[in-house]
């Protein structure tokens, strides 16, 4: 957390003192990469405080996707990822999770689940790279040509963001495979951004941010796997609330994404994190 923090600090004044930068969204940039970073850290050791710097990560990473044009990411944060926050709050506190002092009690999918979470994970990806190229297409300027590497990247952020944060919010160790699919497509779309668009004041921040992002879910998924392994030899059933949640991704998870971005469009997480 200190060396993230500081290199953060170091690369935000630098940018800072350049001529014409965007100095409140590279702020809030920066702040969003702070407070995200610490809450994919509490979450990665079960503490449910983790929802609460979730919160001011997903109001950052709001406003940073609506300036960068990112609508699919921006309809993701504003109308799935906060309302989460507090849904993980609940459930967290139904699972034993109280303050820094008691983490909660972690789960394990069946292999059904599993398999049955992957397909419609990756149906909803195909629906959400359709609807986001789609939208791109009808809103890029005449002459220009639509970043398929972006869409497919967006549209990866947008799909395992909201299946992740369902698994989180009901503390599944599962959650830390599609933080780390997360995090990687998210280097990969900041890092397009970063060719493609070079003039952005902020794109740096963002891409290091998911850089710690990916070692701190490689590291979460190992403590998790640790917190959610069966005690006595019995492993714990997934229970229906599962099955209901992932038929919802599947109908609707990637479609109602497309919802709010096509209100206002998509693209870029912790993480809940990114994130999750």
């Amino acid at each position: 957390m200190t060396l993230m923090a500081i290199t953060i600090v170091l690369i935000t004044v630098i940018k800072a003192r350049q001529e014409d930068v965007k100095l409140v969204m590279l702020i809030i940039a920066s702040l969003g990469t702070l407070t995200g970073f610490a809450s994919a850290l509490l979450s990665a050791n079960g503490i449910i405080w983790t929802f609460l710097f979730g919160i001011l990560d997903v109001i950052c990473c709001a406003l940073v996707t609506s300036d960068n044009g990112a609508w699919g990411d921006f309809g993701l944060h504003v109308f799935y990822l906060l309302p989460m926050q507090f849904v993980g709050i609940w459930q967290w506190r139904r699972r034993g999770a109280k303050g820094a002092k008691k983490e909660v009690e972690a789960r394990r999918l069946t292999w059904k689940m599993r398999l049955i979470i992957a397909a419609a994970s990756l149906g909803c990806l195909a629906v959400a790279y359709i609807v986001l190229y789609k939208i791109q297409e009808a809103t890029i300027a005449d002459g220009l040509e639509v970043n398929r590497f972006k869409v497919f990247f967006d549209a990866a952020v947008l799909t395992f963001n909201v299946v992740g944060q369902i698994l989180m919010s009901l503390a599944y160790m599962e959650q830390w495979v599609l933080w780390n699919i997360v995090n990687v497509s998210n280097i990969g779309l900041w890092g397009v951004i970063m060719v493609t668009e070079p003039q952005g004041d902020y794109t740096i921040v963002m891409f290091i941010k998911y850089c710690f992002y990916l070692i701190n879910s490689i590291n979460g998924l190992r403590i998790w796997l640790k917190l959610s392994r069966p005690s006595a030899g019995t492993a714990e059933v997934a229970t229906g609330s599962v099955a209901g949640a992932s038929a919802g991704v599947a109908t609707g998870g990637a479609t109602g994404g497309a919802a709010g971005a096509s209100a206002s469009q998509t693209a870029d997480q912790s993480f809940h994190t990114t994130c999750c």
